[in-house]
């Protein structure tokens, strides 16, 4: 009589049935293997705080040392987690690059809707220099410096964080022409250039820095050009200067 072979465990099963790669429950050991001491963060599953224990070891590594010089086996050591874990979730040390960069970058560099198409996009712009004036600025250049020679990573860095802060800017464009703050006579897409090309002209030329006064010119600048003729700017500078009394 044939012995019935045993029953798989229950991780196994599951990651056949959502066709994981073989050996997908090798992580928890790995890590138990590795780190006995470990503990969960309360209130937190083992995976979210592996992920944001990974991100978080990511960030602390790019403020000594740049892309090409951190690794795999590096950012795990960091995170106290095995490398399994790591593929797990991120193809590439890359990978989790960028999405360590962007959930720290959205953080400091929010736009706060619902005011004026300028307070909008002044505070914006301001934020973001701030932030690509230090090393933040450092890591957004590497991975666009990475993204020359490979394609994906430059991809990957456009659907993870450069198309959604671009539908962002476009709603409050959009929003600002509905009120007649924004001018109607240029492309949308030209107008979002405008706003940060000179930002990442400096990023990579580093030619001039990345400061509040520019930060200023900037924001003067480019809310210059979009707003429609005959707008409150010019308005206002039409206006005759009142003299003060004698």
């Amino acid at each position: 009589m044939r012995k019935k072979s045993p029953q798989p465990e229950r991780s196994e099963a599951r990651a056949a049935a959502t066709g994981s790669t073989r050996g997908a429950a090798a992580p928890r050991d790995e890590e138990a293997t590795q780190y006995p001491t470990r503990r969960r963060a309360p209130g937190r599953t083992r995976s979210d705080a592996s992920r944001l224990a990974i991100l978080n070891a990511a960030l602390k590594l790019l403020e000594t040392q740049n892309l090409q010089q951190i690794t795999i086996e590096s950012i795990a050591r960091e995170a106290e987690v095995g490398k399994a874990t790591i593929y797990r979730w991120w193809p590439s040390k890359a990978s989790i690059v960028i999405e360590a960069f962007v959930q720290n970058h959205i953080v400091h560099t929010q736009m706060h809707v619902g005011r004026t198409t300028r307070d909008v996009l002044c505070e914006h712009m301001h934020s973001l220099v701030e932030q690509y004036g230090g090393w933040p600025g450092k890591v957004v250049g590497q991975i666009l410096a990475e993204g020359q020679s490979n394609p994906q990573v430059l991809r990957e860095f456009r659907e993870r964080f450069f198309y959604g802060r671009r539908s962002m800017v476009r709603e409050v464009l959009e929003e600002g022409r509905r009120r007649g703050e924004v001018r109607t006579d240029m492309d949308t897409e030209m107008l979002m250039d405008l706003l940060y090309a000179s930002v990442y002209f400096r990023l990579m030329m580093q030619h001039l820095p990345l400061d509040p006064a520019f930060a200023d010119q900037l924001s003067d600048t480019v809310l210059k050009v979009i707003e429609p003729v005959g707008g409150v700017a010019a308005t206002a500078a039409a206006k005759p200067r009142q003299r003060a009394p004698a």
